[in-house]
């Protein structure tokens, strides 16, 4: 397994890019700044499979639903229960001065003891 932490938003929240040998990556907590994180899933060169959340604060999942949109892959996680935060992220951003953010539904939850695949690379779900 390959990996950068990339820190984003004013916060330096650490957004994890994670690869496999073939180049097949996740973005785990996308807090932010998702051209940049594009930028550098491009330059070294990995195909992004999957957006992975740990949970729904704000700097956690801020770039999530534009990098889903741009490129078209599954948002992964967090567990049902943090819908609520993922509801509340328009308030969540207006008070800690974020830009504005929609609220969403991952296209997939976790829950402890569920595994999550990047290309080769497999992860144990725990809460």
């Amino acid at each position: 397994m390959e990996f950068t932490i990339l820190p984003v938003t004013p916060y330096q929240q650490n957004c994890s890019l994670v690869w496999d040998a073939q180049g097949r990556a996740a973005l785990i907590d996308p807090g932010g700044e998702a051209e940049r994180l594009l930028a550098e899933v491009a330059r070294r060169d990995l195909t992004l499979e999957s957006l992975l959340l740990t949970h729904g604060h704000l700097d956690h999942v801020g770039a999530a639903v534009e990098i889903r949109d741009a490129l078209g892959i599954p948002i992964v996680g967090p567990q049902r229960e943090e819908q609520y935060w993922l509801d509340i992220l328009p308030r969540q951003a207006e008070l800690f001065g974020f830009p504005p953010i929609a609220p969403f539904t991952p296209d997939a939850w976790l829950e402890d003891g569920d595994t999550v695949d990047v290309g080769a690379l497999r992860f144990d779900v725990l809460h």
